[in-house]
């Protein structure tokens, strides 16, 4: 295992529970891609994200889907698109990507801890 993480590390993460209410196409991204807007609730409000995900899920699958992103990185420029977390999915072969879900309907901006 590279760089492995301590408590105190993995503490600082903020990963959260929202839901997709939009999706849109990303045609000035450099891989295919959407862009998504996220609500995570009344504390957080609305997030937009870009995501590589394309390959498994269209976009009318997406909106109402509950997601995992972590909402305390710093703001991403992506082409002319401001990314602003950071959806969370595992990596398959060719950039399979398959997103982290609940399986349960839970409020938006809960914690993941």
């Amino acid at each position: 295992m590279e760089n492995p993480l301590n408590w105190t590390d993995f503490e600082k993460v903020e990963m959260r529970i929202g839901t997709i209410v939009e999706v849109n196409d990303f045609p000035e991204a450099r891989k295919p891609a959407y862009q998504l807007l996220i609500d995570f609730g009344s504390e957080i409000g609305l997030r937009k994200s870009s995501a590589q995900i394309t390959k498994r899920y269209t976009k009318e699958s997406l909106v109402g889907k509950q997601i995992i992103a972590v909402v305390n990185f710093p703001k991403k420029q992506i082409g002319n698109f401001m990314s602003e977390c950071l959806v969370l999915g595992s990596v398959g072969k060719d950039n399979d990507i398959v997103l982290l879900t609940s399986d349960v309907k839970v409020d938006n901006g809960l914690r993941i801890g």
